[in-house]
């Protein structure tokens, strides 16, 4: 999700009733694209992090602190130079554009008052952080564009700065309705791409909230159309930009199944209930909580990947396994008809003749008569004899296998279990339990320990929620920590959950020795089925009981128990509504 030109109207408000009139002291550049300038309000201290990168251009304010180079680059010792001590005099959007102008106060070296203009352009691609004069002549960018780099517009010290024409999109602050509807019905598109491609600052996810207010389909074509729902249309979008000029923002981060999906600085109606809303007051830490998020999840996604790919190929393997298993059992049907051959022929054996191909006899089990096929090689005797052989060795054959099929189907199980826990691993110390029980069922190599053998100082921590009606509720992430939650933590009147024949994780709720109430029942069961290998569909059926019916399987691999006192239980997987503790 890239910033919108109402989340820079956000972050716009925010600095002007911090930083406007504030001095700047402190300019680093910790990165190649990243500034960070520290400025000292009326009341307090404020650093604000400008990033001009053209994967994740960012402008909020922060607490956080970064290591700077030792030699400082060219242009951030010219910053230093200019605008040490300076103060910001005003703070604007051009617009709606993805664009933040600070006008800065300064004396030269003369002593004379002089302004200067620092821009920051979050632009994707074409993001930069641009300083220029008090006639907007350019001094110098963090990222030098010439024109081999782009034929529209320099980006180089001695060149007028100005804005490339966004494609005659509208300024929202000046349309009418006239405007609007030229704008809607202009070509055949749909109505949001009409939005978002027409006006400036709207991007698809506004252009799709306002669709959603208005009652109409955003991916329907603009011809659809009719006059009244044009002009419902824009008394909608108007709406929202009244909100945008009186500063009424609503800065809010959705997520889904724990994962932030998308922020906005405005209310964003169109999500339903499998979607958590969560609101902040402050645009700087929804940026900034938004992304630290997104980045932890992406990088224990990407720290995982190799535990996923050596989890899957043993599955891949094991399953190739149990799938021959299953058609080797399957071969073994026949020996019971190889046990009635062998005995039919005892019985009637008397009256064959030598070198016959084949006995007719009747089989006094079924009342019919059957053809034996006979080796005429043999005598009638050998050819029992044959089909007793055969008959013992498949009934081998069909014990061992047996035996070795529950083995390997429990296997496919536990690395499933293992599986789901890769999905719902959140940190590294998740993942460092997971890769221990990979080397202690075999399945990883233990790697060579440095030195003396360290034990890991951390563990990773169950999930924490409270129930409605104040009950705790913990939930495993892997194998390891379920086995902690059922056989440790908990106590025999408290509750255990667990989704139905399938991997998920233990749920236990801590009673303190009360009753369970419904509430609180169906929350567990949510959260047993939304943690388990189910999370993707809508519903999944819960087992529960209480924790003193649940034991551990002697010798079982970890997190595996029998229990046979229970209930069921369907409960929805989503688990919007509870509180993490």
């Amino acid at each position: 999700m890239a910033l919108d030109g109402i989340v820079i109207a956000n972050i716009v408000h925010e600095l002007r009733g911090t930083i406007l009139n504030g001095r700047i002291n402190k300019i680093a550049q910790p990165e190649n694209d990243e500034l960070i300038l520290t400025i000292k309000g009326q009341s307090d201290r404020y650093r604000l992090l400008l990033s001009a990168g053209a994967g994740l251009p960012l402008i909020y304010l922060t607490d956080e602190t970064k290591a700077n180079p030792i030699t400082a680059p060219n242009f951030c010792m010219l910053l230093r130079k200019h605008l040490n001590n300076s103060k910001i005099v005003d703070i604007y959007q051009p617009k709606m554009e993805r664009i933040v102008n600070f006008k800065i106060e300064h004396f030269d070296e003369l002593g004379d008052l002089c302004y200067k203009y620092l821009i920051i352009e979050l632009m994707g691609k074409h993001s930069n952080i641009i300083f220029c004069d008090e006639d907007m002549v350019i001094i110098d960018s963090i990222k030098r564009v010439n024109q081999f780099v782009s034929s529209i517009r320099e980006v180089l010290p001695g060149k007028k700065y100005f804005v490339v024409d966004n494609f005659d999109k509208a300024n929202p602050f000046d349309l009418d309705f006239d405007n609007f509807k030229n704008i809607i019905t202009n070509k055949s598109q749909t109505i949001e791409k009409a939005l978002y491609r027409g006006i400036t600052g709207i991007s698809p996810l506004v252009a799709n909230e306002v669709c959603y207010r208005a009652s109409i389909d955003s991916g329907d074509s603009t011809e659809s159309l009719t006059d009244g729902a044009i002009l419902h249309l824009y008394r909608n979008f108007a709406a929202l930009i009244d909100d945008v000029k009186e500063g009424n923002f609503s800065p809010n981060i959705i997520k889904k199944d724990g994962i932030s999906v998308e922020f906005s600085s405005i209310k964003l109606s169109s999500y339903n209930n499998d979607y958590l809303i969560e609101p902040y007051t402050s645009p700087s830490t929804m940026l900034e909580d938004y992304y630290a998020s997104k980045s932890n999840h992406n990088r224990i996604r990407q720290k995982s990947s190799n535990l996923r790919k050596i989890v899957n190929n043993h599955f891949e393997r094991t399953q190739k396994k149990y799938d021959l298993q299953l058609k080797q059992l399957k071969d073994t049907d026949k020996r019971d008809k190889f046990k009635l051959y062998g005995e039919l022929i005892t019985t009637y054996s008397y009256g064959l003749e030598a070198g016959a191909k084949e006995l007719k006899a009747h089989n006094y089990y079924t009342d019919e008569e059957i053809i034996i096929p006979l080796d005429p090689t043999l005598s009638p005797i050998d050819n029992a004899k044959d089909y007793y052989k055969r008959y013992n060795k498949l009934k081998r054959t069909n014990e061992a296998l047996t035996s070795l099929i529950k083995e390997t189907a429990s296997d496919l199980a536990h690395l499933e279990s293992i599986q789901t826990a890769l999905d719902i691993a959140t940190d590294e110390e998740d993942l460092n339990d997971i890769r221990e029980e990979l080397v202690a069922q075999g399945y990883l190599r233990k790697k060579a320990s440095k030195g003396k053998n360290k034990k890991r100082k951390q563990k990773s921590k169950p999930l924490h929620y409270i129930s409605s009606d104040g009950f705790h509720m913990y939930v495993g992430k892997n194998n390891y920590q379920n086995d902690y939650l059922t056989f440790k933590h908990a106590s025999g009147d408290d509750w255990w959950f667990h989704a139905k024949q399938i991997p998920g994780s233990h749920v236990i709720v801590k009673t303190d020795g009360k009753d369970l109430p419904d509430k609180t029942k169906e929350e567990a069961a949510s959260l047993a089925a939304h943690y388990s290998k189910a999370s993707k569909d809508q519903n999944a059926e819960v087992d529960y009981t209480q924790r003193k019916h649940v034991k551990k399987v002697k010798g079982g691999k970890p997190g595996f128990v029998i229990y046979h006192i229970y209930k069921s239980i369907v409960a929805t997987t989503n688990i919007s509504g509870i509180q993490q503790a």
